[in-house]
C-alpha cells in the first residue's frame, strides 16, 4: 500500500506531465481538448468550458487522494500515523537541546485572505475537539505553496537561487496583481501524516463579475515559466493538481491507540471516529461554504489569490510557516 509521503505527490486526475517542458502545461493542454467535447454537448453553456474541465480535475484529484487515505487509514493492516520527526524535536526542546531544523527552502507562497483564515480556524478548532493532541498550523503561518523553487538543501544553496533571480522577483511577486484567479469549494484533505484545507478553480460560479478564465492552474504555470525565463533551476516536489493549506500535523499516536501488554497499537474503533470526523466537517463545509443554488458563495467560501497581499518569496526553514520574506507582492484590494 502507498504511503502517505507517496500519494502526495501522485497525481490521480488522470492526467501525465511527461513530455511537457513546463509540468502545468499538461492539464491546460488537456482541458482545452476536452473542452471541445463538452461544447458539443452543451446547449445552453456559460463559462468556459476549458474552466470547467480544469476545476473538475482538481475535484477528481483531491476525491480521489481523500478515498485512497480513507481507506489506509480504517484498513486492517494500518500501524499508526505518520508522525513529523523534525516537529516532534521542535516541539520538545527539553529532550533535544540545541536542535534546530536545517532543511531550507524557496518558495512562492499566496497568503490567505482573512476571511479564509477566520474559516481555517474554525475547522481547526473541530479537529482540536476530536483529537486533542494534533499540532495546528499558527494562523499567522497559513500559506499555500504557488511555486516550489527548491527544498531541503543548505542555506548556501538556497541563496545562490535567490541570486539569480534578484533582478525579477519583485516583478513575478507582483504577478497576482494583474493577474487573478479565484478558489472555491472548501474541503479538508486529509492522510496519515496531516491535514490541509483544500480548494478548487472556480468557473464562473457565483453572482459575480469576476473572470474565471484565467485560474489558479494558469497562475502556477507561468510562476514555472517566469522562474526558468528569469534562469532558476526548479526541483519543486510536485506538481498535481492541488490548491491547499496545511492546517494540521500528527505529533503522537496517543489519539489513536491502545495499549496491550508491551506496547500501543491502532484502535480501529478511534481511526472509525476520526475518520467520520472528517467527513463531517467536510459536508458541514459544502453545507455553508460551497455556491448556492441561487448563486451566492457564503463569506469565506472563496479566495481571489493574491486579495490582500501578492505572492510571498519565501526563503529558509519555511517548513511550518517559517522563513524569511525575500520580496513580497503587492495585493489585488
Amino acid at each position: 500500500m502507498a504511503t502517505a509521503t507517496e500519494n502526495a505527490f501522485a497525481d490521480l486526475s488522470g492526467i501525465s506531465v511527461m513530455n511537457t517542458p513546463n509540468p502545468y502545461d499538461a492539464l491546460i493542454e488537456a482541458s482545452e481538448n476536452d473542452s471541445v467535447t463538452l461544447l458539443s454537448i452543451c446547449a445552453v453553456y456559460a463559462p468556459d468550458p476549458c474552466q470547467i474541465q480544469i476545476q473538475a480535475r482538481y475535484e477528481a484529484h483531491r476525491k480521489a487522494r481523500n478515498g485512497q487515505q480513507k481507506d489506509q487509514l480504517l484498513s486492517p493492516g494500518f500501524t499508526g500515523m505518520v508522525l513529523d520527526p523534525v516537529l516532534q524535536k521542535l516541539l520538545h526542546p527539553e529532550q533535544h537541546p540545541g536542535y534546530s531544523d536545517q532543511r531550507h527552502n524557496l518558495v512562492f507562497w499566496a497568503r490567505p485572505s482573512g476571511n479564509l483564515r477566520d474559516l481555517i480556524h474554525i475547522v481547526q478548532q473541530k479537529l482540536l475537539t476530536a483529537v486533542p493532541n494534533l499540532w495546528l498550523m499558527p494562523i499567522d503561518c497559513l500559506h499555500m505553496t504557488v511555486l516550489e523553487i527548491t527544498h531541503s538543501v543548505t542555506e548556501a544553496e538556497v541563496q545562490k537561487h535567490v541570486d539569480s533571480l534578484q533582478l525579477k522577483v519583485q516583478t513575478i511577486a507582483d504577478y497576482t496583481f494583474t493577474h487573478r484567479s479565484r478558489l472555491i469549494k472548501p474541503m479538508v484533505g486529509y492522510d496519515a501524516s496531516a491535514m490541509a484545507l483544500s480548494l478548487v478553480p472556480a468557473a464562473g460560479e457565483g453572482q459575480s463579475s469576476f473572470d474565471d478564465s484565467y485560474t489558479y492552474h494558469h497562475l502556477r504555470r507561468d510562476l514555472y515559466a517566469l522562474c526558468k525565463d528569469a534562469g532558476a533551476t526548479i526541483a519543486s516536489r510536485y506538481t498535481v493538481p492541488s490548491a491547499h493549506l496545511t492546517i494540521a500535523r500528527y505529533v503522537t499516536q496517543e489519539d489513536f491507540s491502545i495499549r496491550d501488554s508491551t506496547s500501543s497499537v491502532p484502535d480501529r474503533k478511534k481511526m472509525e471516529q476520526w475518520v467520520n470526523v472528517l467527513e463531517e466537517v467536510n459536508s458541514w463545509l459544502e453545507e455553508n461554504y460551497w455556491p448556492k443554488e441561487a448563486g451566492m458563495i457564503p463569506e469565506g467560501g472563496e479566495w481571489i489569490v493574491g486579495q490582500t497581499k501578492g505572492l510571498d518569496f519565501r526563503k529558509g526553514v519555511c517548513w511550518y510557516g517559517g522563513g524569511e520574506t525575500v520580496a513580497l507582492g503587492r495585493g489585488s484590494e
